[in-house]
């Protein structure tokens, strides 16, 4: 690639694509799939998991160096950039020696601090683009880092890939999405594209176009979507690809909105967004209160010598406001988290009340 990745990215008119299988399984099959992607307008980088990092090592984990020739070939033939996974120096020098365009770090080396730093000296000197995938666990500091030992290492062509967030037996995705992650993420960092991988978010080629949306309308740059051949008969995540039709199916049907918008829909957003304003004042000066009287509680507990916790009072009160969530036209799942955040902060003032010489900082 003669441009940056990230300027590419965000010079795209619409939707920055990369499409390809979970792993190079054969070079025929690295061909067919990368003749199919070069008829497809949105890709612009075709993956391929050359080492695999797997849970169980009886699970296939990728054919390794053999396999990036059949990888670095096909792309040249069809004209589509290459990306691979790497996890340390020697994925780093056999895949710069084999000409792939641009490399991705995953999820379960972005954890490692000492995985990224043997990555970013590695490339130091280069001008490689960088893929950055979230960590497994919701840690945002944990994500800028590696961003940061990759700059400290004089790479600045980085990439942000969201692909949710290892949790245990989840009813409906693989990894959760925790989007306020990705919010937050680029707060810190707007210079940093931010690309969805909804195939490792869902795990389900089912939910693919639900999460993609959901993505679009949050103004993700683009989107990584693990696509084979012949899905079912993948050596990996079988459940979680597309063929080449079905990419061209989802995509087709997301719908692209921008995030401008006329001067006149403006101003009625801004009408709206200040009556929200005034409410959220509200809401603050009546958290304020709410806290002060949990203070006058506290004050009374240490005074009769009463625990701060009282979780017979807690269940009932917990439970009183999930069975009205629906009432107000929110979640349970809001309601919690919401009332959780409330009786935590409740907890911090008692405490502090009752302890005041061991939590004066707190």
């Amino acid at each position: 690639m003669k441009n940056k990745l990230v300027d590419r990215i965000r010079n795209q008119s619409d939707l920055f694509v990369i499409a390809g299988p979970c792993s190079a399984e054969s070079r025929e099959q690295v061909n067919q799939i990368a003749q199919a992607l070069s008829l497809n307008s949105w890709v612009q980088l075709m993956r391929a998991g050359i080492w695999k990092p797997r849970t169980h090592p009886d699970s296939f984990e990728g054919l390794g160096e053999k396999a990036l020739p059949w990888l670095v070939d096909a792309g040249r033939e069809y004209g589509v950039p290459t990306c691979i996974e790497v996890a340390n120096k020697s994925h780093v020098d056999a895949a710069l020696k084999a000409g792939v365009d641009a490399l991705w770090i995953g999820a379960r080396t972005t954890v490692n601090p000492f995985a990224v730093q043997e990555i970013a000296d590695a490339l130091k000197g280069t001008d490689t683009s960088v893929l950055i995938k979230n960590p497994i666990n919701p840690d945002l500091e944990l994500w800028l880092g590696a961003f940061e030992r990759f700059n400290n290492a004089g790479l600045d062509d980085l990439t942000a890939i969201h692909r949710g967030f290892s949790i245990y037996n989840h009813a409906k995705y693989r990894n959760v999405p925790r989007w306020e992650i990705p919010i937050a993420f680029n707060e810190k960092r707007p210079d940093v594209p931010m690309i969805c991988d909804p195939s490792h978010i869902a795990g389900n080629r089912k939910l693919l176009l639900e999460v993609s949306q959901y993505a679009m309308d949050l103004n993700f740059d683009g989107l990584m979507i693990e696509t084979h051949p012949n899905p079912n008969r993948a050596l990996s995540d079988a459940k979680q690809q597309v063929d080449a039709i079905g990419l061209s199916s989802l995509l087709e049907k997301l719908v692209l909105r921008q995030p401008d918008f006329s001067q006149d829909v403006g101003t009625m957003i801004d009408e709206i967004r200040d009556k929200v304003s005034i409410l959220d004042d509200q809401l603050f000066d009546i958290l304020s209160d709410r806290m002060q009287l949990s203070e006058e509680v506290g004050i009374l507990k240490r005074e009769n010598n009463i625990t701060v916790l009282q979780q017979e009072h807690w269940n009932q009160l917990i439970s009183k406001r999930l069975t009205q969530s629906n009432d107000y036209h929110l979640t349970n799942q809001f309601v919690r988290t919401l009332m959780d955040a409330i009786h935590q902060e409740s907890i911090r003032h008692q405490t502090r009340i009752m302890n005041p010489k061991t939590t004066k900082h707190s």
